[in-house]
C-alpha cells in the first residue's frame, strides 16, 4: 500500500502542475496577458504539446481558451483512470470499462474545479503578500490583472476599510462557500 499511496502521490503532483498551467493559460488568454511577459515562456513552454494539438478540434471561443481547459479535463480523467486502475486494477474485479468511464468524468469535473478554485486563491494570495511585502514586483502587475475580473466586483461593493481593501477576504469566503458546495455534490472526495 505504501507504493501505492507513493505513485499516487507523484501522480497528482504532477497532474495538478500540469493542470494548473492549463488553467493559468486559460485565464492569462481571457484577461489578455501579453504573451511577452515573464510568466509566459513557462506557461507555453509546459502546455504547447496538448494544447496546439487540441486547439485543431476544440476552438477558442468568447475569449476563452477552450483548448487549455479541456486540456485540464483530459489530464485530470486520464490520471483518475489511471488511479483506479492502479488502485483496484481491473483484473481484480474492477469495475468495466464503461462503468470506469462513466464514473471519472463527474471526478475528472470536480478535480479540475477544485483546481480552479486553488488557483484562483493562489493568485489572490500571492497578490495581497506582494502588495504589502514589494507592491512594484514584475510579477505583481500580471497577479493583479489576473485576480481583477474577481475582484472588482467585490471592490465595487465593499468599502476599504482604513486603507485596507477587503474583496480578497471576501473572494476567499465565496470560493470556500463553492468547494463547500462541490464538496457536499462529491461525497468522499
Amino acid at each position: 500500500m505504501l507504493l501505492i499511496d507513493i505513485l499516487r502521490l507523484l501522480l497528482e503532483t504532477a497532474a495538478s502542475l500540469l493542470t494548473f498551467c492549463l488553467l493559468l493559460r486559460a485565464l492569462m488568454q481571457w484577461v489578455r496577458i501579453h504573451p511577452s511577459n515573464p510568466l509566459s515562456p513557462f506557461i507555453f513552454s509546459m502546455t504547447d504539446w496538448l494544447v496546439k494539438p487540441l486547439r485543431k478540434g476544440v476552438p477558442g471561443y468568447g475569449g476563452i481558451d477552450w483548448a487549455s481547459i479541456f486540456g485540464a479535463f483530459v489530464v485530470s480523467f486520464v490520471l483518475h483512470i489511471i488511479l483506479v486502475l492502479v488502485t483496484v486494477g481491473l483484473g481484480n474485479g474492477g469495475p468495466g470499462v464503461g462503468s470506469l468511464i462513466t464514473l471519472t468524468i463527474p471526478i475528472a469535473i470536480f478535480w479540475v474545479l477544485r483546481n480552479v478554485a486553488y488557483l484562483l486563491m493562489g493568485i489572490v494570495l500571492i497578490q495581497v503578500v506582494l502588495s504589502w511585502v514589494n507592491p512594484f514586483s514584475p510579477i505583481a502587475s500580471i497577479l493583479n490583472e489576473l485576480s481583477r475580473p474577481f475582484l472588482e466586483p467585490l471592490r465595487r461593493v465593499l468599502p476599504t476599510v482604513g486603507n485596507v481593501d477587503l474583496s480578497p477576504l471576501a473572494f476567499f469566503l465565496i470560493l470556500q462557500i463553492i468547494m463547500m458546495v462541490l464538496q457536499s455534490l462529491m461525497p468522499g472526495f
